[in-house]
């Protein structure tokens, strides 16, 4: 299993400079070398992954930067390339690939080597990185695997991150059975309302911090551009941004392994979330909200912990009875479920409740883990 482990590093004024030199150089190759395929009739990656070593020779300060960083460049430029051929086979209109311009480049890669983390203590450690030196880095968790990959990253904020790209080969111990089994659906006045009755209200971090972001933006408005006062302003925009990030990815990890400790089988909405934001007049609270990233959580940590976790249809799942089968429909206002069999429930807890059970159709699995007291 591949897990990708994020740190942050504290270089020193000289380092810092090496760092900003590397970036700037990896971006001078990506452009270079989007030149070169912009120029061919056919798209040969051979042909330019080549031309590498003549541009060390147009260019000698690229010796000074660790072969692999430059090579890896190519792997980037190709990878943006078959994302546009994705997007473009999705019925999207695109463009083509643009040059990189000044600070738009904030990651550089080692793979595979130029890299040794040294182990000195639980806390502040060296990782060593060719031609740019060993740099402090602040490991607040057990490395149990082997390092494949790192990335260095500079944040908008001015912080630097190292991120590792770990294979695990020791399997973790399974978690105990709890014989649980839950049905998650997805809102924007509750975040989550499970199969169990238990909802979540949605916590709103870009909404409570709006007027901060709002007075930032101001101010960075009215800084003349080019100045200093200018970049030390958009630094103070960008750590507001940064602490909404941080705050809903602490409120995403910590909810999903609550789920994924607590119950043995999860099923949750299979959402196409790019199509709802472009339809729905509530886009930004949608945002907000994170459902993907909370969805890609779920799944890596039920796969790590040895949980079932399904996707479903979310068609119907809303106006769809649970007790009877009835398709009810209702404005989105309507906040109660009624059917003419009796059922009476909240309209986001017969959701859940349907998507657990067509998960555990999904998976074949007994219906006995489905929430009796609900059937009752």
């Amino acid at each position: 299993m591949l897990l990708t482990y994020k740190f942050r590093i504290y270089p020193s004024k000289q380092q810092e400079q090496k760092l900003f030199f590397v970036l700037d150089k990896c971006r001078l190759t990506y452009n270079k070398l989007l030149e070169i395929l912009n120029k061919q009739n056919k798209i040969n990656q051979a042909e330019i992954q080549a031309a590498i070593p003549k541009l060390k020779e147009q260019y000698p300060e690229l010796d000074g930067i660790y072969s692999k960083v430059l090579q890896y460049e190519c792997y980037r430029l190709f990878s943006n390339l078959r994302a546009l051929s994705r997007l473009k086979k999705n019925g999207k209109h695109i463009g083509c690939l643009r040059f990189k311009g000044k600070d738009w480049f904030k990651t550089f890669t080692y793979n595979q080597s130029g890299f040794v983390l040294e182990i000195k203590n639980k806390k502040y450690n060296k990782l060593n990185l060719s031609k740019i030196g060993s740099l402090s880095i602040r490991t607040h968790r057990i490395i149990n695997g082997e390092i494949k990959q790192v990335q260095i990253k500079r944040e908008c904020s001015g912080k630097w991150f190292a991120l590792l790209c770990i294979y695990i080969t020791e399997q973790k111990k399974p978690k105990s059975k709890t014989n649980k089994s839950i049905g998650i659906d997805l809102g924007t006045i509750n975040f989550i309302y499970d199969s169990d009755g238990n909802h979540i209200d949605h916590p709103m971090f870009l909404n409570k911090s709006l007027k901060k972001l709002a007075a930032e933006q101001r101010k960075l408005s009215k800084k003349k551009k080019g100045s200093s006062n200018r970049i030390k302003q958009k630094i103070k925009v960008a750590r507001v941004h940064e602490t909404i990030c941080n705050q809903r990815n602490d409120f995403l990890h910590k909810l999903s392994r609550k789920y994924v400790n607590n119950y043995d089988f999860i099923a949750a909405e299979d959402l196409n979330i790019r199509s709802i934001i472009e339809k729905s007049y509530s886009a930004k609270y949608i945002m907000d909200a994170s459902w993907n990233s909370f969805l890609l959580m779920l799944k890596y940590k039920a796969e790590s912990a040895g949980t079932s976790f399904v996707k479903v249809n979310p068609r119907d799942t809303t106006s769809k009875c649970y007790k009877c089968g009835t398709i009810v429909k209702k404005p989105l206002y309507e906040r109660i479920h009624k059917c003419a069999c009796g059922f009476e429930i909240d309209r986001d807890y017969n959701a859940a409740l349907n998507i657990l059970k067509l998960g555990l159709d999904k998976a074949c699995m007994p219906l006995e883990l489905l929430n009796r007291e609900a059937m009752n």
